[in-house]
């Protein structure tokens, strides 16, 4: 006889969650709007939640944020396809040859040592202030992540199956592409849902350093003219930005390891 446990409690303890979330998110605009009412701040100091809200709508209907939020967001794609490319083959290199591990460690850990911040205006300087500095920022501070779970993940492989492989007599494409990636994917994947975060951050330190477009130029923009709603309006945005390229990879990461669940 099997027992299977009913998903209802499951679905309850998730639905529980969401209404949390969603009444400290009111909470918290409720605190908001009190604290902006009765503080005596100035709007240039805190604006309220409804002045944002019209500014919102403003830079809506002028079509200002959404020009800005598409270059932003294209920055975005572009670093974060092109750093997790990098990383991944990198990564792959290095689970697999000791040799090419002890030639780039120093060198990578030397670069998470220095701050993006610190080597974004070189980058901008060196390269110009148009698209490509932007993705290279974006590249750079997605590549790290990636990278240690690319290497974790091919090196938890179990050395059995690699065992088994050989005795199949399997090629080196076979083994990329039917044990060392798929059984790495959970942990590559992990590493790519804060390699998508990350991305936000370095598109919009590019642009604060030197741009004509993005989010990172309208903040600038707004806190030159102390325009404090437009900069709360560019704030959330990014965090839309951050909360849908997570949801997407944790949406990837679903359809790609469904192939678990069927054999759990």
């Amino acid at each position: 006889m099997q027992f299977r446990l009913s998903p209802k409690p499951f679905r309850s303890t998730r639905r529980l969650a969401g209404w949390t979330a969603f009444l400290s998110l009111a909470l918290a605009f409720v605190a908001w709007q009190l604290v902006s009412q009765f503080s005596g701040l100035p709007a240039f100091i805190l604006p309220s939640p409804g002045q944002v809200a019209a500014r919102f709508w403003k830079a809506l209907v002028d079509g200002s944020l959404l020009l800005h939020t598409a270059f932003t967001l294209l920055e975005i794609l572009i670093g974060l396809l092109v750093g997790t490319m990098m990383a991944v083959v990198i990564g792959y290199t290095i689970a697999k040859s000791r040799l090419f591990e002890s030639m780039v460690a120093p060198f990578l850990v030397a670069s998470q040592a220095i701050p993006i911040v610190a080597i974004a205006p070189l980058l901008v300087i060196w390269f110009g202030p148009g698209l490509f500095s932007k993705v290279l920022i974006c590249a750079l501070i997605v590549f790290f992540p990636v990278l240690v779970n690319t290497v974790v993940g091919v090196r938890a492989v179990p050395r059995s199956l690699h065992d088994l492989m050989r005795s199949l007599r399997a090629t080196r494409a076979q083994v990329l592409g039917r044990l060392d990636l798929p059984a790495a994917l959970p942990i590559l994947l992990g590493g790519l849902r804060i390699g998508a975060t990350l991305s936000v951050i370095g598109a919009v330190v590019g642009e604060l350093v030197g741009a004509d477009k993005g989010l990172g130029f309208l903040v600038n923009a707004a806190r030159g003219q102390y325009d404090t709603a437009l900069v709360f309006v560019v704030v959330f945005t990014l965090i839309l930005l951050a909360l849908a390229l997570y949801g997407a990879v944790a949406l990837l990461e679903k359809k790609s390891l469904s192939w678990q669940e069927s054999h759990e």
